[in-house]
């Protein structure tokens, strides 16, 4: 059996999704900025994706910028609203964001903006006093994520875009993880910016949207033609956006069984491994979590280690660590949390989709606990 756990990192295309993009790849081929019928039917199907997008974060569609990734969507509000926030460069974030998020923030501050990196807790949440303390006269920005990709983690996101809001300063969030999983209404959302990436909803990888809500001031990350309304310049990628957009259609109905089905398969298989793996621990809150995310870990064993067996065995995770220049570090969402060192290094998220069946989460409740109980035997931590 083959059994694909890996979701947060990538979905599958869905069918549906394929087929919707298929006639933009041979027949409808025209140019969505030219002047003819055949540029302008594509343009009309674009617009139809734009709307579907919008209706899935309950925003209107002009608020709607296509791109081409979680990660240029990210860089883009960041950049771009603090290039436009009238020389304030304080920037508040999280310790346990997306690489695209961190790395972009940490590449400013060394080249002159200061940076609020406010930590979490066991459970990896904020705490909501330090985050309104942070806040100073010059804070330009707010970057914190909808939900966590590694421990599927749910921020008070209304409350703190809330509070940036009564203080004047821009609001982003990374809902990558979020967006076809959470009911996300931007009507209702004080937030300015948001990011989401197509590949994890089930669309292909190459298309990303950043909302970006009427009236924030943006300076626009990619120059050229007037693409986008002139926010993001560069002829669209015509077949990937309409299969964005069919991909929210399936998101939107499709929510309820992710609050459902899914859940109840990510906490089945949840509790077996914890039962039937002692020293096991569950990473993140029990209860404010993405439905289709649990992260585990193992102590005494390497993650790495745990995924080349399971691998053996057809089942596709993710760890929690990184092999970086020959050496093991713990991810740093794991160190951000205070995972005991024992344990960082052996978490491993499973993370599920549509697609996920009952005998499949059996399958790996069976397959795992031996291989860990395997390890443990091999592993130098444990006393013999």
């Amino acid at each position: 059996m083959n059994v694909y756990l890996d979701n947060n990192a990538t979905t599958r295309v869905a069918p549906e999704v394929l087929e919707a993009m298929l006639p933009y790849f041979k027949d409808e081929y025209g140019n969505p900025s030219s002047m003819h019928s055949v540029g302008g039917r594509v343009k009309k199907e674009i617009e139809a994706a734009r709307a579907k997008v919008a209706e899935l974060i309950g925003a209107d569609p002009q608020e709607i910028v296509f791109t081409s990734c979680g990660t240029e969507s990210d860089n883009t509000a960041i950049r771009g609203a603090l290039e436009a926030s009238s020389g304030k460069k304080h920037i508040i974030t999280s310790r346990v964001e997306h690489p695209a998020v961190l790395s972009t923030v940490r590449y400013l501050e060394k080249r002159g903006y200061s940076l609020t990196e406010l930590p979490v807790d066991r459970q990896g949440m904020i705490d909501m006093s330090e985050y309104e303390a942070a806040f100073r006269e010059d804070t330009g920005l707010v970057s914190i994520m909808w939900a966590n990709n590694e421990t599927g983690v749910i921020f008070p996101i209304h409350e703190m875009a809330e509070i940036a809001r009564g203080k004047g300063v821009v609001f982003h969030t990374d809902a990558v993880q979020a967006a076809g999983k959470l009911k996300i209404d931007m009507k209702d959302t004080p937030a300015d910016l948001l990011s989401i990436s197509g590949h994890k909803l089930h669309a292909p990888k190459g298309i990303g949207v950043l909302y970006v809500r009427r009236g924030t001031p943006m300076t626009p990350f990619m120059l050229g033609g007037h693409q986008e309304s002139g926010r993001r310049a560069g002829t669209e990628n015509v077949p990937y956006i309409v299969g964005l957009g069919r991909a929210a259609e399936l998101a939107i109905a499709g929510m309820a069984e992710e609050n459902t089905r899914i859940k109840s398969l990510r906490d089945k298989l949840e509790k077996a491994l914890l039962e039937k793996c002692p020293d096991a621990m569950l990473n993140g809150h029990p209860e404010h979590r993405l439905p289709n995310t649990t992260n585990i870990s193992f102590e005494f064993v390497e993650g790495e280690a745990i995924l080349l067996m399971l691998n053996r065995e057809g089942i596709a995770a993710s760890s929690g660590s990184a092999c970086t220049s020959g050496s093991l570090e713990p991810s740093h969402v794991m160190r951000a949390m205070g995972v005991p060192f024992t344990a960082a290094h052996g978490s491993i998220r499973f993370s599920l989709s549509r697609y996920n069946e009952e005998p499949e989460m059996d399958y790996v409740a069976e397959k795992l606990p031996p291989i860990i109980k395997r390890l443990r035997e091999l592993s130098p931590f444990v006393k013999k």
